[in-house]
């Protein structure tokens, strides 16, 4: 999924070497913590959370073949 989200966020942002994905598994879960840079942050959330949403629905779609629940979760 990590790869999955990479490439996702790495054609909105202006900066992708900057982008950082830690993750975390816990049971039957797994949160994909995501970082930017300080600039593209607007852009990965969107006006009202927008994009941020489509993300996390895409990574939940792709997950489905996992048989566990992820979520991603957008630090600064």
């Amino acid at each position: 999924m990590k790869e999955v989200l990479r490439t996702i966020v790495k054609h909105i942002v202006d900066n992708p070497e900057e982008i950082l994905i830690n993750q975390k598994e816990e049971g039957q879960s797994t949160i994909l913590e995501l970082k930017v840079a300080a600039d593209d942050m607007g852009k990965v959330i969107g006006k009202g959370g927008r994009v941020a949403k489509a993300i996390r629905t895409v990574i939940g779609a792709a997950a489905t073949k996992t048989d566990k629940h992820v979520s991603v979760k957008i630090v600064d």
